[in-house]
């Protein structure tokens, strides 16, 4: 009988000891420096999930467009028409920018001639100027929202780490003041530990997974704008594609 009721108190207390470990009750047990914690990898969770939403949204767009845009400027015979064409795109389409800097600095340079700007820079050192800073702005734009997510990526499992530690010191203090080592005396401050490790990993995979994806779309697109570049050097500096004189040769 004894050894029955020793049984019972024992898994009594271990179910108990459970019971503490699930969320809620971890949430009832935070001190200050839990909550800072929890609500640091939550601010960090929301600001992933916003910049990963965000540069879906805007890498869809710009996939669905870019190859319309560029095919247009190319395919319409007037110069002025495709320059139209590219006003009438929106501010976040990167191509038309890119198009439309272009022809301004040709004609600009057009307007100024023989002045002091055209003596030093001859048309096309000046497009192949401002191509290269258009294409600087707009990859730097594609760029929004990645220092998040490679800040959130690897920092979140420290933050997580942190509520680890002091979760496990929790145990630790708690096991000293009661001299009690069962499981019900240290499962609140361990299972808190344990879920603040997991929150952490949570944070941070998801965010690691989306900047190394987005980086390799950026890299494709950054390819594509060296080539509109290119092209439109050639166009603006010499009238003509290079493709275009070749075969007017």
């Amino acid at each position: 009988m004894l050894q029955e009721a020793t049984t019972t108190a024992a898994a009594t207390g271990g179910a108990e000891g459970f019971q503490q470990m699930g969320f809620a009750n971890v949430l009832q047990n935070f001190d200050l420096v839990g909550w800072v914690v929890f609500l640091t990898l939550l601010l960090m969770s929301v600001m992933s999930i916003f910049w990963i939403v965000m540069n879906v949204i805007k890498n869809m767009r710009l996939k669905s467009n870019s190859d319309r845009v560029v095919s247009t400027f190319w395919e319409t015979p007037n110069a002025q028409d495709a320059i139209r064409y590219m006003e009438e795109q929106p501010r976040s389409e990167p191509f038309s920018k890119i198009a439309l800097d272009a022809a301004q600095a040709a004609a600009h340079h057009q307007r100024h001639e023989g002045s002091r700007l055209v003596e030093s820079l001859n048309r096309s050192e000046f497009v192949d100027r401002a191509l290269r800073q258009a294409v600087t702005r707009e990859s730097s734009r594609l760029e929004s929202g990645l220092t998040v997510l490679a800040t959130v990526g690897a920092t979140a499992p420290f933050v997580g780490l942190l509520g680890t530690v002091w979760g496990i010191y929790h145990a630790l203090v708690r096991i000293g003041a009661t001299g009690n080592a069962s499981i019900d005396a240290v499962a609140g401050p361990v299972g808190e530990a344990l879920i603040m490790t997991a929150i952490g990993l949570f944070v941070a995979i998801p965010a690691v997974l989306a900047y190394n994806f987005f980086v390799r779309l950026n890299r494709v697109t950054n390819n594509k704008f060296d080539t509109f570049a290119h092209d439109l050097h050639d166009f603006f500096a010499t009238g003509s594609r290079v493709g275009e004189l070749a075969a007017k040769r």
